[in-house]
Parts: structure tokens; sequence; C-alpha cells
């Protein structure tokens, strides 16, 4: 049965490997699942009949398609998904989950999956801090959260109320 084509969907390419991160996705975060595999009906050139070549997916409620399109076109932190968070829990398990599966750490609240996405797992409490009408609180806010990897919330509301 075909699909229904949401009015929006993102195409991210992968290197043979998009079914895989669909799983991926699905298992780690609210509202995600795999929605439909395309195989491919016959051979064609560089590949054989029954490879995936497209997988549907939804990740946090937005609709994705993984395109396996080879290595031609890796990823970069151009993209990235950005993930609101809401406790210190979520914004761990998020965070353990992408980099604990052979991903990556960066610098203020961004990681990398293995496939090579970047991921921003952003805590409320940051970006209200970040939207503060008090200049001195976004100062305090940012200047906590450039010394940070994954984000502490506790250290950003200790900054956004002047503590330490």
């Amino acid at each position: 049965m075909a699909s229904l084509i949401a009015p929006l969907t993102l195409c991210l390419w992968y290197n043979g490997d998009a079914e895989e991160a669909a799983q991926f996705y699905a298992r780690t975060f609210a509202s995600s699942s795999v929605d439909a595999v395309m195989r491919a009906p016959s051979d064609f050139p560089g590949g054989s009949e029954g490879v995936v070549l497209t997988v549907e997916f939804t990740v946090l409620g937005a609709k994705c398609i993984g395109l396996n399109g080879g290595p031609n076109f890796p990823h970069t932190q151009a993209f990235s998904f950005q993930v609101a968070t809401d406790t210190q829990e979520e914004t761990d398990r998020y965070w353990d989950a992408i980099v604990g599966n052979g991903g990556e750490e960066s610098a203020c609240g961004w990681c990398k999956d293995k496939w090579g996405l970047s991921w921003q797992i952003t805590p409320r409490a940051l970006s209200s801090g970040m939207a503060d009408p008090d200049p001195a609180v976004r100062k305090r806010v940012f200047e906590a959260m450039m010394t940070m990897r994954k984000i502490d919330i506790a250290t950003i509301e200790a900054a956004a109320r002047g503590d330490g």
C-alpha cells in the first residue's frame, strides 16, 4: 500500500544504512516510528533487487525519508535536529543514546550520531534563559552554556538567577 505523502518531508541522505538509522530514532525519541521501507523491485546499476532504497520515518513528529544514496554526500553541521527537553533526565537520555550509539560529543549541547547527523539537545531552560528580557541574565546563561558539552540544566538555572 502506498504511503500518504506529507506536505513537508525532510530527505536525509545515507550510505546504505537509512533503515538502521530510522530504527534507532524510533527506539530513542518519543513520537517516532519507522513508517515504510521501499526496496528495489529489480536489479539496477549499482544495486540489486531487494536492497533498501528509501525509508520513511518520523522523528518527534517530523516526517523524514532516508535515502540510501551512497557515500557522495555526507551530513554536515549545516543541518541539525534541535530537540527541546524539559528535564535533565530527558536531556541525558537523548544525549546518552546518541553519543553512546557510536556518536560524538560537541560543544554547547550539540552532538553527532553515528550516521553523521548533528543534534542539538536543548533544554527549554537554556532557550528561556537566552530569551530573557534582562541582558545580564542572557549573558550569564550564554557564558555558562559556552563551557558545556551536554547542557546541565541546574547550572543554566543558577546562571540565570545569578548564583555562583
